[in-house]
């Protein structure tokens, strides 16, 4: 199964794509950088546009999100889930199952503690896939939520 990852970010949205079977290994992966200075509307256009553009290159079959968190202001969550909706519309037009994960569920899951940092999180992500350097935190961050939904997909019987 190819796993679609992404952590959601105004500016900056990792993504990662695994594959899983008798191995799990990362297929790619990086960052959108849609400019801090960019109007909104822009930014929101570049994550929609550079998404479907991986969705297209890689043929995952399912996608997972991970989910809003609580941020320090109604602004930021409100930016935040703007960007959360062009990427879960991004999986929707494409035609994949999306999942979403909170962000403990998800440090949980790669770390064994809910309250992991997120160089916890990238260590262990490293260390799973076997990966020789360090990749962005938003990467890894994709990458360990795609993990988390490769998990739980194997024991609900959907890997």
């Amino acid at each position: 199964m190819i796993i679609l990852g992404v952590d959601p970010g105004s500016h900056a949205t990792g993504f990662g794509v695994i594959s899983t079977g008798s191995v799990v290994r990362m297929l790619g992966g990086g960052v959108i950088r849609a400019g801090k200075n960019a109007p909104l509307s822009d930014r929101l256009l570049t994550i929609h546009t550079e998404l479907a553009a991986v969705i297209d290159k890689y043929s995952p079959m399912t996608m997972a999100v991970e989910d809003l968190f609580n941020a320090k202001n109604a602004r930021s969550s409100l930016i935040l889930g703007h960007a959360r909706g062009v990427i879960l519309l991004a999986g929707s037009t494409a035609g994949l199952p999306v999942s979403e994960y909170a962000p403990r569920e998800v440090k949980k899951a790669l770390t064994g503690n809910g309250a992991a940092t997120k160089e916890q999180v990238r260590f262990m992500v490293m260390r799973l896939l076997a990966l020789k350097e360090s990749p962005p935190l938003d990467m890894s961050d994709a990458l360990a939520v795609a993990l988390t939904h490769a998990g739980r997909s194997q024991f609900s019987g959907l890997a």
